[in-house]
């Protein structure tokens, strides 16, 4: 018997989380983009396979989501500014 589970999630830019998401899943799973949502289907033969498969897809899903929420962020004009080591803390 092979067990199954369905996670949809409602993102900015889903078609950028699905496509962050989506290398990293095994031949037992499906991510697409489905009505403004990330929807993965999950297929194991095991409960325990199953839990453990949907446990990792949330942990790359919260990085995934974590990273695309950052890359759109305004970068700080000084975070982009050369270090100038000729000036000595000395002076």
């Amino acid at each position: 018997m092979t067990r199954r589970a369905t996670i949809r999630t409602s993102h900015d830019d889903p078609a950028r989380i699905a496509a962050a998401i989506a290398p990293d899943n095994t031949d037992e799973m499906e991510t697409r983009v489905e009505d403004g949502a990330v929807v993965t289907r999950i297929e194991r033969r095991t409960t325990g396979g199953l839990h453990s498969t949907v446990d990792d897809y949330v942990v790359n899903l919260d990085v995934a989501t974590d990273v695309a929420q950052h890359a759109n962020e305004p970068m700080d004009a000084n975070a982009s500014d050369p270090i100038d080591e000729s000036k000595n803390d000395d002076e």
